[in-house]
Order: structure tokens, then sequence, then C-alpha cells
């Protein structure tokens, strides 16, 4: 039996839908196909941050901003053995978590960020990460794509759609959203368009495809059968013939792995 909801989650989400766009039939069920398509192609697809606990997730994910979850997973465990809890990192200093995360940028604001979400954690939530989105963005690090990523993976609460680089990229290009949509219009319009139950399984499927196939730069549009089919709004896909063939075979032998 799948337990209740918090009653304060669902007031926040309901209050965010009443504000979500309206969306036409066609344009849900065209969202539903991709979401499908997604879903077979990539049945796997899960967070890539490293975590074993709500707190060590709500850590990578603020150490994840403009960084890597690869470089993230590499500092973790050194981070995670020093610090097995939030009281463990209020008991420290910033200038403590720094060594722990100097490859990761900006890895002086993050040790502070760290350091105060993990405090507030401590002493306010008595060591128990929140699981309402209004707690969670209390801590300092968190805006809305931190707490839906913690609210999705640690409590598999789905108060709204995870919007990082390749869901805001993925999203245009396959023209759920306008072009000149910024991050809450598009974190409303995904809202609007996919099932509330799938909103966090097709953010990782969704980037998944982003770190995989539909890349930032050197993608293939007419070698993916997903992007052949919904990739109506790539930028790469209106250059047509203009791409010397060349580079088209460089590009897909790159791609295969081929030298």
């Amino acid at each position: 039996m799948t337990a209740p909801r918090p009653r304060f989650a669902k007031r926040v989400y309901d209050d965010i839908r009443m504000d979500l766009p309206r969306v036409s039939p066609a344009e849900k069920a065209r969202a539903l196909r991709l979401a499908d398509a997604l879903g077979a192609e990539y049945p796997d697809a899960r967070c890539e941050l490293e975590f074993t606990s709500p707190h060590e997730l709500l850590v990578a994910t603020i150490l994840s901003a403009q960084a890597t979850d690869l470089g993230v997973n590499k500092a973790t465990p050194a981070l995670f053995a020093r610090f097995p809890g939030p009281v463990d990192y209020c008991r420290a200093t910033p200038a403590d978590i720094e060594p722990f995360i100097r490859t990761i940028g900006l890895f002086r604001n993050k040790a502070r960020a760290v350091h105060e979400a993990m405090k507030n954690v401590h002493e306010r939530y008595a060591d128990r990460v929140p699981s309402t989105m209004a707690e969670l963005l209390t801590l300092r690090g968190v805006a809305r794509k931190t707490a839906n990523v913690v609210l999705g993976n640690a409590y598999a609460i789905n108060v709204g759609f995870v919007v990082d680089t390749h869901i805001d990229r993925l999203s245009k290009r396959f023209s759920l959203v306008p072009a000149s949509a910024n991050v809450a219009q598009i974190e409303k319009r995904l809202m609007a368009l996919f099932p509330r139950e799938r909103w966090c399984d097709l953010s990782h499927q969704i980037i998944w495809h982003g770190r995989r196939a539909c890349k930032a730069r050197g993608v293939l549009c007419s070698e993916h059968q997903i992007c052949g089919e919904f990739g109506t709004g790539c930028e790469c896909r209106n250059l047509g013939g203009k791409r010397p063939r060349a580079e088209w075979a460089r590009k897909l032998a790159e791609r295969r792995g081929e030298s």
C-alpha cells in the first residue's frame, strides 16, 4: 500500500497546479508518446549521483551545481566517510569541508552552503532532511531543482519537475516548451504535459538521453529514432544539408567509438 503524501506537500503541489499552463489533448498525447519512447530506451535511468541517505543526496546535489555528477561522485566517498551525518557537518566548519571538495568548482561557496544546510537539518529538523518543498527551500544552497531531486529520489514525492541544463535543452529541442522559456516556465509546462507519477523517472530519462545521445554539441538528430521523431525544435535539424557530409561521418564515428 502506498504511503499517503504529506499534507503540506500536497498543498504546495495544488497551489502550483492552479498556475500551470493549459495544454491541449494533442500536446499531452504527443508528450506521452515521447515519455513512452524514453522509458523504453532508458528503462534503468536513475539519479547518477551516488548516495545512501537523504542527507547524502542533498549534499551531493548542492555540490553538483555547475559540476558533473562524475566529479561529485569522485569527491563524496571521502567526504561522506569524514562526515557521516548532519551533526558531523554541524560540528565542523566550512574550512574543514573544503579539502574534500576542492576538485569541484566553486568549492568554497559550496562548503559554506553544505555546512549551513546541514546545520539547519541538525538543529531545526533533528537530523532528518525535510520532505516538503517549502521546508527544503529554507536550506542554504537549495532551490527548486535541488529540492525536486531530493523529494523525488529520496522520498518518492513528485512535487515538481527537475529542470537542469539537459532538460532545459531537450525540452526545447523536443518542442515541449517555447525556445524562449525560462526554467520556471519549463517546469510548469512539463508538469502540465506529463503524468505526475512519472515526473521523477522521466527527468532521469531525459537527462540520460541528453548525456548519451542529444548532447549540447555534436548532435546527430538523424541518427537517433527519438530525436528523429520528436526533435522538431532542434537547432541542428535546421542545418539541413548545410553540414558537410564528411563532418556528419566524423561525428557518427566518434559516437560509435571508431577512430
